[in-house]
């Protein structure tokens, strides 16, 4: 990170990262693969106070010298129009956003909060992700986390909450709360992501219907599960490693190398890459990922790009060529599984390795979000507001890549599969995993995914018939934007 440069009221820069598939993410110190440093012009002019204007001014700055797609900002934009920063901000990018270049991923979040959630994975709420259906109007729980209320009352994936209400006395069907105020009723009654907030829940699972009363907690987001997140699974005598990857992170760092040691460790070379809810994060661990599935790739073999503006290009582009692992295996095949919210750095993953597998690799399940872009970072540190800026386009070893209605259209031999709630993750009666396995067998599979289904249209995250959709709240936290469905 750049020291803070007393003449631009503590304007730092954070590392570079891909944002979520939500509209944006962060990053941490040291986290990404380019250091910039920042001279936004023209400079707010310092103040102790957080007024709007100054904001605002502080907003305009970093758009004028670091947005990627300058010529897609609209002019002549009044600040005074706006009451937040953050109108105002969706006002400059609406003709980026009118392209589908920008979905969200330009806005202002708190500094404190994102550091949290990137360091290790910090969180406040049920733990929880949630989808919802709405031709049934079904909230389904697709994933629960160890360590946070939700599990801890035995509520865990394939869970299904009937109602909601701080009280037996107030219990509200879940159709009831849509038909009086839509999806957003649903976030709206499930309350604020503040420690102590108390929900009474009905929930439907195998052990029937009951009311669970669940508080919610802070807690750290473990981001490769000790229940299913890395294993070796076993069948008709070939061995097949398998990594679920929630959320790029600093702590996934050593998990992911232990997991990958003991791949190399049993010799396996076919692997399945688990991504199907990972809306991004931290280029570095990116990174990390695809060096530890890049073993027999040469020291000169490109894994990704980074490509900013053109005046920005000569101090800034980068590429990250495949770096030595001690932990890294030679992937003879590799199945990875995406959904509507698979997005950005779970991208850059899938999108690096294809120059080098080809028809050996495979997407299962849905169509992967779309973002071939990622943001910097700039901080008003004296306001906790990080100001998240698209500034640079994605690429790999065949070079600049354009994948904005998703990477199924990149792959010719990818694989429609349904997200299974029914089934635990990583267990190969689940959909997605049983196709992924087929895949790495030998198996072909038939039924490929549309690019119809593409991530432009998952702002809600619902870019497949396949996948679920996930609940999104109006104003997601720093977690929220790289989980999509937390709760």
């Amino acid at each position: 990170m750049a020291k803070p440069k007393a003449s631009l009221t503590a304007l730092t820069m954070a590392a570079l990262m891909l944002a979520s598939c939500g509209g944006g993410g962060g990053s941490t110190a040291g986290s990404g693969p380019v250091t910039v440093t920042p001279t936004p012009s023209p400079t707010p002019t310092p103040t102790a106070s957080c007024g709007l204007s100054a904001q605002q001014a502080f907003a305009k700055s970093v758009i004028d010298e670091w947005y990627l797609f300058p010529n897609d900002v609209a002019t002549n934009v009044n600040p005074a129009s706006y009451s937040t920063v953050q109108d105002y901000i969706d006002a400059l990018v609406e003709p980026a956003r009118n392209q589908n270049k920008d979905r969200g991923f330009t806005y202002v979040t708190s500094i404190a909060e994102e550091t949290a959630y990137y360091n290790s994975g910090s969180s406040a709420g049920f733990g929880v992700r949630l989808t919802y259906d709405p031709s049934t109007q079904r909230v389904i729980i697709a994933e629960a986390y160890e360590g946070a209320p939700a599990l801890a009352a035995g509520i865990d994936r394939g869970t299904q909450i009937l109602a909601i209400g701080t009280s037996a006395a107030n219990l509200r069907s879940i159709a009831d709360i849509v038909a009086s105020e839509g999806n957003a009723g649903i976030t709206n009654a499930l309350g604020p992501s503040d420690p102590g907030v108390t929900r009474l829940l009905r929930i439907s699972d195998a052990g029937g219907t009951r009311d669970v009363s669940v508080t919610k907690a802070d807690y750290n987001i473990d981001p490769v599960s000790d229940r299913y997140g890395a294993k070796v699974i076993t069948e008709g005598g070939q061995s097949y490693g398998y990594i679920n990857l929630r959320t790029f992170i600093s702590s996934a760092d050593q998990q992911l190398r232990d997991a990958f040691l003991n791949f190399r460790n049993q010799g396996i070379t076919n692997v399945v890459v688990d991504l199907r809810y990972n809306g991004g994060g931290l280029v570095a661990t990116a990174e990390l990922f695809g060096d530890l599935l890049g073993r027999n790739r040469a020291a000169s073999d490109v894994f990704s790009r980074t490509s900013f503006r053109p005046e920005k290009a000569a101090a800034n582009d980068d590429q990250h060529k495949f770096t030595y692992q001690p932990e890294a295996i030679a992937p003879t095949r590799i199945a990875f599984i995406g959904t509507g919210s698979t997005a950005s750095a779970s991208e850059l993953v899938i999108n690096g390795m294809l120059p080098w597998l080809g028809t050996n690799m495979t997407l299962v399940g849905s169509n992967t979000y779309g973002k071939p872009v990622g943001q910097i970072a700039l901080d008003k540190s004296e306001c906790d507001e990080r100001m998240r800026v698209i500034a640079f386009s994605t690429g790999n070893a065949s070079g600049p890549s354009d994948y904005f209605t998703g990477l199924a259209p990149k792959i010719a031999n990818s694989c429609a599969a349904a997200d299974d709630l029914d089934y635990p993750l990583g267990d190969v009666r689940e959909a997605s995993v049983r196709a992924a396995i087929d895949f790495l067998s030998g198996q072909s599979c038939t039924a490929r995914i549309a690019s119809a289904s593409a991530g432009i249209a998952a702002r809600s995250f619902a870019a497949a018939p396949a996948a679920p959709e996930m609940l999104m709240p109006a104003d997601p936290r720093a977690a929220q934007r790289e989980l999509p469905g937390l709760f």
